[in-house]
């Protein structure tokens, strides 16, 4: 953790929705003035889209289990550098993994390949990180400790596997079988570096569905917000009663269910989200700026 260049970091899984909460944190940077530098979850895999086919075939053959979830996938060791070296120095490296089309245009590279490490531009005043890691502590790594505010977004399963379903189909063209060959794989590796990371958290929202998703391979649609509830767990740095009481004041519909735990409506989401870190990131504002008049 830094005073001087802290980090936020969400983390969740593929078809979390993690994407709700980076929208909301860019209204609040913008909304109190704060630059960030992001950084995608993504920039960190180990192989290029042809390559990871390659290995994952590889490995099958082997007997191995190899996934973007687990660190044979991934460059652990360079994101816990990048995060050390933002928090010391508000310096680093960054890349851009091209998902789609569009993005290979934007970058004037291949779909499915990396841009070039490129430093991350100087004088921001924290780093936001996006993706599936933010917080993973295991075999030797310990990325939750360099990260100031760590929030986790983990929907019950099958809505997980719902939005992972229709988000592949529809932006990427895959098909049903192979996406389900892909979470069959990844499971060992979600169980043991990806959930984990949600006691590692300051805050999680969980969002739950009200309709029926016993089969997540056989639905059409998601669920929408108005079809949810979210559930927000204060995990580290728990709020007093009082505070509990007035945001549960602030937001219709609200239920206080544990003693650490509020239940909105789905649809009131991006709204607690704003309310809820907006404080949260003005407070990390406030020390950096008072660790830099300790230098005074």
């Amino acid at each position: 953790m830094s005073r001087k260049h802290p980090i936020i970091a969400v983390t969740g899984s593929s078809g979390a929705g993690t994407s709700t909460v980076k929208r909301a944190l860019e209204h609040i940077f913008g909304r109190v003035g704060a630059t960030a530098a992001t950084i995608e979850g993504d920039c960190f895999h180990r192989y290029d889209r042809a390559e990871m086919k390659e290995e994952i075939e590889k490995a099958r053959r082997e007997g191995r289990n190899l996934s973007h979830f687990g660190p044979e996938g991934n460059l652990f060791e360079k994101q816990l550098e990048v995060f050390r070296d933002y928090g010391e120095s508000g310096s680093g490296e960054r890349r851009h993994y091209i998902h789609n089309e569009e993005e290979a245009a934007l970058y004037g590279a291949e779909q499915g390949t990396f841009t070039p490490w490129e430093p991350i531009p100087p004088n921001t005043d924290m780093l936001f990180y996006e993706g599936l890691h933010g917080g993973v502590v295991a075999d030797g790594i310990n990325m939750a400790n360099e990260v100031d505010l760590l929030i986790g977004v983990c929907p019950t399963i099958n809505l997980e596997w719902i939005q992972k379903i229709n988000r592949d189909k529809a932006d990427r063209g895959y098909e049903q079988a192979a996406i389900m060959d892909t979470i069959h794989r990844r499971m060992y590796d979600y169980m043991h570096y990806i959930v984990p990371q949600f006691s590692e958290t300051h805050i999680n929202f969980q969002r739950i569905p009200l309709t029926d998703t016993s089969n997540p391979f056989c639905a059409t649609e998601i669920p929408t917000p108005d079809q949810s509830l979210v559930l927000i767990h204060f995990v580290k740095d728990k709020p007093s009663v009082e505070y509990k009481i007035n945001l549960k004041g602030l937001i219709e519909g609200a239920m206080i269910t544990g003693f650490n735990t509020l239940v909105i409506p789905g649809g009131k989401m991006a709204y607690a989200m704003e309310l809820i870190l907006t404080q949260r990131v003005v407070d990390l504002l406030k020390r950096r700026a008072n660790a830099g008049m300790e230098h005074f």
